[in-house]
């Protein structure tokens, strides 16, 4: 087989690029490690940006998003029973999109399937051969059969744990890293959210979070030992937990019901450098992951996803190599002013196992500057958002 982009990883972010490229012309193979069903199946993030919107738009898929998708044009921040809002509209000029990223995966997948792009499913042992070079190849395995693609160019769209950042020499690598002491223990219910906004709560029993995906399906999610399982958690004991979590008032209308997902999510900030070697570039969580409290690890992806097609458009289209030249500077640029917005956010709202009483009090005391302040609400409302590509 030979095409011009080989696209590893057919999550949202390889999905998005062989779609963007499409509506170009350039060529795209993508190859997923798992079944779309497993594809499918896995509930993560549902947060959007308005960058990832105009993305999805120019990708000719956002016909599901607009006419489903919740805007939210702010978010409620409690700690104890004291609870405000940070208005996004008034302070940075735009709303977000709650949208499911399985959502998003759904309706990519059916815009590449309705025009026959090739995508490859079960496709195991890849590896990434002479990146370093100007005729770079991968090779595969599906079915007990060897396959091999000769490309132009490779994207590592396949996450923390696929091969395209393993790929990239480990001398040439620089890696960077914190693991939070905690996790976070999220359920998944068919009951209506307890409010309409999403609600972020500091609490002295841990940090909670109030979300959704739609009308009558709610996530919420409570700071957890990393050695607790979910097992270890009834959905009577969770529901009871997170009341203790959030203001009275709004415990007071939480629907409760049966969980029909519940799951614990580490929580890690990690950013490697480069985001290219040769002809590899990586996209999304194969280069970086934030902790969620922030909502950038989809949107993030989607910033590196339009740095690279922008890149490589200009270079089919223009015969210029400047996007792709700097590619990895564009993208780690705004990838490390996420990883602070992120790593900020969870500072503020988390109960750490070594936190004194000293650090409670600053928590508090920052938590009531930020109610206060409107040139702080400016800047967090910026941030979440979504800063410019």
């Amino acid at each position: 087989m030979k095409t011009q982009v080989a696209i590893i990883g057919g999550g949202p972010s390889g999905l998005l690029l062989a779609r963007l490229l499409q509506t170009r012309g350039i060529e795209s193979v993508v190859l997923e490690r798992k079944t779309k069903a497993y594809v499918l199946g896995r509930i993560r993030a549902g947060v959007l940006e308005q960058g990832l919107v105009s993305l999805m738009e120019q990708a000719g898929c956002a016909d599901r998003l607009h006419a489903e998708g919740i805007i939210h044009d702010g978010t409620l921040i409690s700690y104890g029973d004291e609870m405000f809002r940070i208005n996004f509209t008034e302070h940075a000029g735009k709303p977000v999109m709650v949208y499911g990223q399985t959502e998003v995966t759904r309706d990519l997948y059916s815009a590449l399937e309705q025009s026959s792009a090739p995508i490859v499913f079960n496709a195991e042992d890849v590896v990434i051969q002479n990146a370093d070079t100007d005729k770079p190849h991968v090779t595969y395995v599906v079915d007990g059969k060897a396959n091999h693609i000769d490309c132009e160019f490779v994207a590592g769209c396949d996450g923390f744990h696929g091969v395209s950042r393993q790929t990239i020499p480990i001398e040439v690598r620089r890696e960077y890293e914190k693991v939070y002491p905690f996790g976070w223990l999220g359920i998944l219910s068919e009951t209506p959210p307890v409010n309409h906004e999403l609600i972020y709560a500091n609490s002295p029993r841990g940090f909670a979070l109030c979300s959704m995906r739609n009308e009558n399906l709610s996530r919420y999610y409570i700071q957890c030992s990393l050695n607790d399982k979910p097992e270890n958690w009834s959905d009577d004991a969770f529901w009871h937990e997170l009341k203790r979590r959030i203001p009275a008032d709004q415990a007071n209308k939480l629907v409760t019901g049966p969980s029909i997902e519940k799951t614990i999510a580490p929580l890690r900030s990690f950013v490697t450098e480069p985001m290219r070697w040769g002809r590899l570039f990586l996209c999304g969580d194969a280069a970086h992951i934030v902790p969620p409290t922030g909502a950038k690890g989809l949107n993030t992806a989607a910033s590196d996803v339009h740095y690279l097609y922008n890149g490589l458009r200009d270079y089919y289209e223009n015969q210029s190599s400047e996007g792709i030249d700097t590619y990895s500077a564009k993208a780690l640029s705004r990838v490390w002013k996420a990883e602070r917005f992120s790593w900020w956010f969870s500072s503020l709202m988390h109960s750490y196992p070594d936190q004194s009483k000293f650090d409670q009090k600053m928590q508090i005391a920052e938590l009531e500057f930020l109610r206060s302040n409107k040139a702080a609400q400016q800047a967090m409302a910026e941030n979440y958002v979504g800063l410019p590509y």
